[in-house]
């Protein structure tokens, strides 16, 4: 049976146009449509009160994206208890202020942050489809100014958690945190804070850009309660019913955004992120989004169980020659 020119013609029209319908959508609608997500989690000593954290990521900032500053502003209206930003702050070389005068009122605020691969080299063109190969070649940019955001960040009173154990007390909660520097670049040295937290903490928090399997491994066994990271951008581009076609690390793809169980013990969030790269500024059922965490004190039982479980880890651990 022959066919039809004109219904072929006809056919490929229509799907050209509902492609580039999809890609208007992704670039000028969802890319810009923030959103808060609210999540509670079951992590501190029991007794505890709650903890407001709120966990921003992947901002990926350039001077003029002024719609994304207004809308990390207003999130100082949340009134968070204490404020965590898991890296990949930039994609500008004078993106620095922009990223400060976005958090200006948030800086105010005890914070902790570790720094990503786009806080210290700036984004380049890819081929999109190597994000699907794993082990693909890692390209980097120009070195960007991350010693000025990290000067501005610290000065402000924010911790860096980079490769450094630190304890504060924030709302009359006492917590152990640690952190690495990016493993997405394999900066990470989880050595340099390997070892149990501190016992009598409330909340043993870890840090990490890149939520890589190897790194979320170690917190686990260190016996930390809650890790979070960023990274994955929630997939960005994903599959309606089916989710996220990639994570870009080894996570898989069942926890590339939300809160997850790792191992038996430490509680995962991974958030999806703020922004996108300017080279790739589309969101496709993945909006751009900050969580904020409600932590509260986990059942009795459970929360012993689980830290008499991890100390018989790292005590075994610390007996094998």
């Amino acid at each position: 049976m022959p066919v039809n020119r004109n219904v072929l013609k006809r056919a490929a029209q229509g799907a050209a146009g509902a492609a580039a319908l999809g890609v208007g959508y992704a670039s000028l609608v969802e890319r810009n449509a923030f959103t808060l997500r609210e999540t509670t989690m079951p992590v501190l000593a029991p007794g505890s009160s709650s903890l407001r954290v709120l966990h921003i990521s992947d901002l990926h900032m350039t001077p003029g994206q002024r719609l994304k500053q207004q809308w990390l502003r207003e999130l100082d209206r949340l009134e968070p208890d204490l404020v965590i930003n898991t890296g990949d702050n930039l994609s500008h070389q004078r993106a620095v202020p922009a990223v400060v005068q976005a958090l200006d009122p948030l800086l105010a605020r005890p914070g902790l942050f570790v720094f990503g691969s786009n806080d210290y080299f700036a984004p380049v063109p890819k081929n999109p489809l190597k994000y699907f190969k794993k082990d693909h070649k890692r390209v980097m940019g120009d070195p960007l100014p991350w010693r000025d955001l990290r000067a501005a960040f610290t000065e402000r009173g924010w911790h860096d958690l980079t490769h450094v154990r630190h304890d504060l007390e924030v709302a009359g909660i006492r917590i152990a945190t640690g952190g690495v520097d990016d493993p997405h670049l394999k900066r990470d040295r989880y050595d340099t804070i390997a070892g149990a937290p501190n016992p009598v903490a409330d909340l043993r928090l870890g840090l990490t850009h890149s939520p890589e399997p190897r790194v979320l491994d170690r917190f686990a066994e260190d016996g930390y309660d809650l890790v979070l990271a960023g990274h994955t951008h929630g997939g960005q581009l994903c599959v309606p019913f089916y989710g996220a076609l990639v994570t870009n690390c080894e996570l898989d793809r069942s926890r590339v955004k939300g809160p997850s169980k790792w191992g038996a013990h430490t509680q995962l969030h991974v958030s999806a992120g703020i922004g996108t790269s300017p080279w790739a500024p589309y969101r496709f059922c993945c909006r751009p989004e900050a969580t904020l965490l409600t932590l509260v004190a986990a059942p009795p039982r459970k929360h012993a169980a689980d830290r008499e479980a991890s100390s018989t880890d790292i005590a075994a651990r610390s007996e094998t020659p």
